[in-house]
């Protein structure tokens, strides 16, 4: 009776911290609105470290809204959803000093907390990076929303790749002529919303990028995460090639659980995308194919309330997608995208309502 008592009262004050935390955000972004300078990226780093005036260290304001609605053929059934509303806050303090603020007002309706790091910059092609951030790993769940190609991520990207958490990036631009960037560091490993909770093993995560010619990437990965009880280590190599007006890119994820508490998880990505100039009204028309697919997965932490085993809470399944993008002006910025997604289950595998047939009708814009 004492806890039903308490928790009315423990959820006003949530959602009043909550309350408070948006009236801040929006406080600090009513006085940097028109402080944007174009010589920071969106990560706060300096461009031009030699030209350094008063204006360098204003904040500078980005946002990306994606509204879109879905049809499912299975169930006959459609919807209208506002898959993300991002706004961040982005500067220096110092030439070597620089942070980024993300929030997302509506990821899938609810308000979630990003990105919120300090990056150090202590010399040429190194960079610290402390907070809240992207963990470096994989290539696919590495794009932010305003940079996918595809109107829903792909299963690498969002079931088997979860690459956000709290803790230390150190990342280094070796100095030679193929440019070769490495990132590593050490996190919670249990996401963002546990981050009191004290770690004694150690998390980590790390990736390579290897240009190796003009248009073609390389990047090698390795995270090793105990969310538990139950350690998770992966690995993942992918490639991708850009000429002409192509964009040709492959995935490959292979995950493994400790103490052969479940059965080791393999996923891949891969798709082509065609971009066709266009002259009037749209600034061009991308036609785009991919095909995905992952075998059975647990989060290492939902158990059978018998057995104890873990269960499995992502299964195997493979997708076909289509789609084309009209681009309204620079790619990555105003983008109307129109997809249809094919699913392919086994015969024992469960399919959730939101991973099953259906055509994607997306509006993406970016500031």
């Amino acid at each position: 009776m004492y806890v039903r008592t308490l928790q009315p009262e423990i959820n006003r004050q949530q959602q009043n911290m909550k309350k408070k935390a948006l009236m801040l955000f929006f406080a600090l972004l009513s006085l940097t609105a028109n402080a944007q300078d174009s010589t920071n990226n969106e990560d706060g780093k300096k461009i031009n470290k030699e030209k350094l005036e008063g204006k360098d260290y204003l904040p500078e304001i980005h946002g990306t809204i994606r509204s879109k609605y879905e049809y499912q053929t299975t169930m006959g059934a459609g919807r209208f959803e506002v898959r993300n509303a991002r706004i961040s806050v982005t500067g220096n303090i110092l030439p070597i000093v620089a942070y980024k603020a993300e929030i997302d007002l509506s990821d899938e309706g609810q308000i979630k907390m990003l990105d919120a790091y300090a990056r150090l910059f202590p010399i040429q092609g190194f960079t610290v990076t402390a907070g809240q951030m992207r963990v470096p790993f994989t290539i696919d769940a590495h794009r932010s929303p305003h940079q996918q190609y595809f109107a829903n991520r792909s299963f690498i990207a969002k079931q088997v790749g979860n690459v956000r958490d709290v803790g230390l990036t150190l990342g280094y631009t070796l100095p030679t002529d193929m440019p070769v960037t490495i990132e590593g560091g050490l996190y919670n490993g249990s996401g963002l919303t546990n981050q009191k909770v004290w770690h004694k093993e150690i998390n980590y995560s790390a990736k390579a990028q290897f240009l190796l010619t003009k248009g073609m990437n390389l990047t090698l990965s390795v995270q090793s995460i105990q969310p538990e009880e139950i350690r998770m280590q992966s690995y993942d190599i992918g490639a991708y090639y850009e000429f002409d007006r192509f964009h040709i890119e492959g995935e490959y994820l292979y995950k493994q659980y400790s103490d052969n508490a479940f059965e080791d998880v393999q996923a891949v990505n891969t798709f082509v995308n065609y971009d066709l100039p266009l002259r009037k009204v749209f600034n061009k028309i991308s036609f785009l194919l991919r095909y995905d697919m992952m075998t059975d997965q647990s989060d290492a932490k939902t158990t059978d309330s018998e057995t104890g085993e873990l269960v499995i809470t992502d299964y195997k399944r493979q997708r076909l997608t289509g789609g084309v993008t009209f681009s309204l002006s620079k790619a990555f910025r105003t983008d109307l995208r129109l997809n249809y997604e094919k699913y392919f289950y086994a015969k024992n595998s469960i399919a959730k309502e939101s991973e099953q047939d259906k055509v994607v009708l997306e509006l993406m814009i970016r500031f």
